[in-house]
Parts: structure tokens; sequence; C-alpha cells
């Protein structure tokens, strides 16, 4: 691969990556499980840090190993096992919890919006699904214009609510110190439970260290993009949420997952308040088909190198426009079960649990590949090493045993369908041989 990427390039993939829903659809659950506006915004700074200190550690690896992606990785630093389980991770779970999570959102919110009766908001979520599979067999030429568009229109709504939230909303009264949980929780589960929805926010950083090898000065460009992008996102996670607070009290945005319809009906009034909600919904559409758009690739990668059953029919493309038709297919299919089956909230803490399992055993891989190879070229170095690979691992330790401390039974759900993928790995690898 060419060195073609430059810094401002890859400083707006982080940025462009990681901004989809969950800015404007958290705020509700989050001061729901702190109770505390001062809590709410401590939370997204804290997610904000664990999320930058991950992406130091390992675009080292990205830069180092001749691998792109994180199932190379897992595959070169422990067994081949974990790089198939991480993919048939995001095939199960990841990609499809994504496109359900975001889904169901823009199903409620277009509901609100519409005075559409409550129930039919799980129907407009399945054809969201519906059409944007439809559209993506279109090509990916045209999706990836698609998004393009939508990436842009997305900024309105954030620019606008920030405003609104700094310079024309009245004010509620808001005490930001000290960080403090509400009346009844502990300080310890308040902060926790917050922080694991405040990272479904900070999904996609990840996606930036694949293009470690095309970065033109990996050594400084690629650092800065993840310090600045992950910093630049962060500021805007705080300052709409600063918002949200400013225009709505406590007790009516916990729980709302209409809160910011409400919002925006507040600072800018009916009309304003509804062209601003359909640019967020605008924001979801593009999020929902980014991810739908990037996921169906993820079974036909293990199509590929024929680890899934009937490889030979996932493993292809259509001959006209190039899509892998059943890939798109199979992670769809599995969305549309998952809006039926669970909600916004199980959908985004189960799928965060089970990537920051793996992004956890990839930071400890740059100690691991440090110690092993401690001859291995590394274009860029994680600075203030060993001190930002511990934050990365204590914070993800901190994600994954909290989360089974305290949503146990969405913890086996994730573990129990990403082992899954052991019998289906260990039979196709035995099949392999004879098949070649």
């Amino acid at each position: 691969m060419k060195r073609e990427i430059s810094f401002g390039q890859a400083l707006s993939t982080v940025i462009g990556s990681v901004i989809g829903a969950g800015v404007f659809f958290k705020i509700g659950t989050i001061t729901q499980q702190t109770q505390s506006g001062s809590m709410t915004l401590f939370v997204w700074i804290v997610a904000g840090l664990i999320s930058i200190a991950s992406g130091l550690t390992i675009s080292e690896i990205a830069a180092s190993l001749k691998v792109n992606g994180a199932i190379g990785y897992l595959k070169q630093i422990y067994h081949p096992v974990f790089g198939f389980l991480f993919g048939w991770a995001q095939m199960i779970v990841y990609f499809p919890a994504q496109i359900g999570a975001l889904s169901s959102i823009f199903g409620v919110q277009f509901a609100s919006l519409f005075n559409l009766p409550a129930h039919s908001a799980t129907w407009v979520s399945i054809a969201l699904v519906v059409l944007l599979f439809g559209l993506n067999m279109l090509g990916t030429k045209f999706s990836s214009k698609m998004q393009q568009i939508v990436t842009v229109i997305k900024i309105i709504p954030i620019v606008l609510i920030i405003l609104g939230g700094l310079f024309f909303a009245p004010k509620t009264n808001l005490s930001f110190w000290p960080v403090v949980a509400g009346s009844g929780l502990s300080w310890t589960e308040s902060f926790s439970s917050g922080l694991l929805s405040a990272l479904f926010a900070f999904e996609g950083w990840i996606i930036v260290t694949n293009l470690a090898n095309e970065v033109k000065n990996p050594e400084r460009d690629l650092s800065q993009a993840i310090i600045l992008g992950l910093a630049a996102v962060t500021a805007i996670y705080v300052l709409v949420n600063f918002a949200f607070l400013a225009v709505l009290p406590l007790k009516q945005l916990a729980g709302n997952d209409n809160a910011a319809f409400q919002a925006s009906m507040k600072m800018f009034g009916n009309l304003g308040g509804r062209l601003v909600t359909i640019g967020i919904l605008t924001s979801v559409y593009g999020a929902v088909n980014g991810f739908l758009l990037t996921g169906m690739r993820s079974p036909y990668i293990l199509a590929k190198e024929r680890l899934l059953p009937f490889s030979d029919k996932i493993g292809k493309t259509n001959v006209n426009t190039g899509v892998p038709v059943l890939g798109a297919m199979i992670v769809s299919g599995i969305a549309i079960v998952m809006i039926l089956l669970g909600n916004f909230d199980v959908l985004t803490d189960m799928l965060v649990f089970v990537m920051w399992t793996f992004t956890t055993m990839l930071a400890v891989g740059v100690v691991i590949l440090r110690k092993r190879q401690p001859d291995l070229p590394r274009p860029f170095k994680v600075p203030l090493y060993p001190l930002v690979p511990i934050i990365a691992i204590l914070g993800g330790l901190f994600i994954v045993i909290s989360t089974i401390i305290n949503q146990f039974a969405l913890s086996l759900i994730g573990i129990g369908l990403t082992l899954l993928g052991l019998p289906v790995y260990y039979y196709q690898t035995r099949k392999k041989p004879t098949e070649e």
C-alpha cells in the first residue's frame, strides 16, 4: 500500500468515523444512570481519555505489523482463533447491534417527529434497514458518495445545538463541581454505568489504525490525528451534552429517548426544532449506512479465508456492483432480529462490552510485542510508554469487569454469541486441508 494519506485526511477519518448518533441519544440514558449533571459530563470526558489512550496504544501495533486491521493483529500476537473470533463478533454482534441500535433510535425519533403511534417505531426501524440494504445493492461507489454527503449534513445540527445551548437557550441551574452521583446512588455505580453508555458514542475510532501503513508520516501524523481527533470529538460531546443539560431539567432528561428532539424545540421553537431534528435523523441515517457499508465486509473477509460455512457463496461479490450480497443479507438480517428482540441501550451496552474485550487484548498486545520482538521496526511508538498502555488496559478492564458485575446477563449473552464461533472455526479449519 502507498503512503498517500495526509494528516488532514487521517484527522477527518477519526472525527468522521466516531461522530454518529450516540452524542444525541445517550444523554437520556446517562442522566438516568448518574442522576447528576456533573457526573454526566465527567463520564464523557473520561470516555474520551480512555479512547485516546487506547487509540495511541493500538496505533503502535498498526504501524509495526505488516497487516491491516484488528483481525490480523490478534492473529499475529495471540493465535488465529482470536482473529477469527473478532471477525465473528463483528459479524454476529458488533455491526448488527450498531445497525439495530441506531435504527431503533431512528424509528423512535421519526415517530415522535411526525406524531406517529409509538408502536410504529419498530416498523420504521426495520424499514430503514431494508431501504439501506437496497441502496447498498446499487454499488459501493453510490453508497460511499451518499455517505460523504450525509457526513457534511450531520455537522449542522451539532453546531446549532452547541450554539443554542451556549448563547440562545434559557438556562437551568447547573453545577459541575464537585463530581457527585445522584441521591441514592453510589459514586462507583453511577460512574461505571454512565461510562459504559458514553463509550458507545466513541465507537469507530479503531478504524483509523487500519490506515497506519498508508499514512505519509505515521511517526508524527498518526498519533497527532488520534489525539487531536478524539480530543475534538470529546470537546464536541461535552458541549452538546452541556447544551442539553442547560436547556432541559435533569428530571426531564433522565430516561428520555426524545431529549434531543425536545431540547431542539426549546432552543429554536417548533419549526426550527423540527428542522434540527431532521438533521439529527440524517446523521443517524448516515451512521446506519456507514456500519452497513463496512459491516457487510466482515462475513465476506472470513469467507474468503474459508472460515464460514458456505464460504464459496458468502465470499462472492455481485458481478456488476462488487457488493458482497450475502454478507449484507447476513448482517442486515441479524440486525432486524435484534431490533425485534432488544432495545437501544441493551444493544449498545452489549456491543461496547464485546468490542472492548478485544480492544483490551490489543492494548495488552503492545506490551507482549515489546517483550517478544524488541527489535521489531516501530515507525510509531506509543508516547509515555508504559503509562499510556496502562491507562488503556485498566480502562478496558474496568469496562469489561463492571459490565460483568452490573449487567451479568447481558455480558453472558455477548460472550455466548462470540464463543458460538469456536465450533465453526474448528470445523472449518479441519475441513480446509481436505478441500485443498
